[in-house]
């Protein structure tokens, strides 16, 4: 039997944040992420989308519900949008000062995404174009429904405004 000192010292702490995954081939998923209780980016918890972007390849998500809970490694390439269950883009740190810019997201699935997204780049630099060319593969978008997360390289065009 294995000493539970041992087997917690390099546990972390992981929290349960719902979503729901559109990926590349149409289909739906509803679950969880498992997000740290830390994070090395920012204070406070991790959030979906620094797990996102921490690395490429897999990343674990369960679904399920009752005795019927799974988890499954889906993979990030293939994640067209994410929609989150609380508006986790408010904790990015600067977001009261980031300018929002209204857009209008055409993606690879065939859908529009339309919302306000937050440009973190000096004044001068905050156009929808700079936020376009300079960022991470996956992207806050906030809906009037929700706040989704775009993987940039499923979006192939975005126009200002909200047509």
């Amino acid at each position: 039997m294995q000493d539970d000192a041992a087997v917690s010292e390099f546990r972390v702490e992981k929290y349960r944040a719902e979503a729901i995954l559109a990926l590349s081939n149409g289909r739906t998923v509803a679950g969880c992420f498992f997000v740290a209780s830390g994070s090395a980016r920012h204070a406070g918890r991790e959030r979906v989308g620094d797990l996102l972007n921490s690395e490429a390849g897999f990343f674990p998500f369960e679904i399920g519900a009752g005795d019927e809970v799974e988890t499954v490694l889906f993979h990030r390439a293939h994640i067209v949008m994410v929609v989150l269950s609380e508006n986790e883009a408010r904790r990015d740190p600067g977001y009261s000062i980031a300018p929002p810019r209204a857009v209008s997201l055409l993606l690879s699935s065939g859908e529009r995404v339309i919302g306000d997204v937050r440009v973190y780049r000096p004044e001068g630099r905050d156009r929808l174009s700079d936020w376009a060319c300079h960022g991470e593969r996956f992207r806050y978008v906030e809906t009037s429904e929700a706040t989704i997360i775009v993987n940039f390289d499923h979006v192939l065009e975005a126009r200002e405004g909200r047509r």
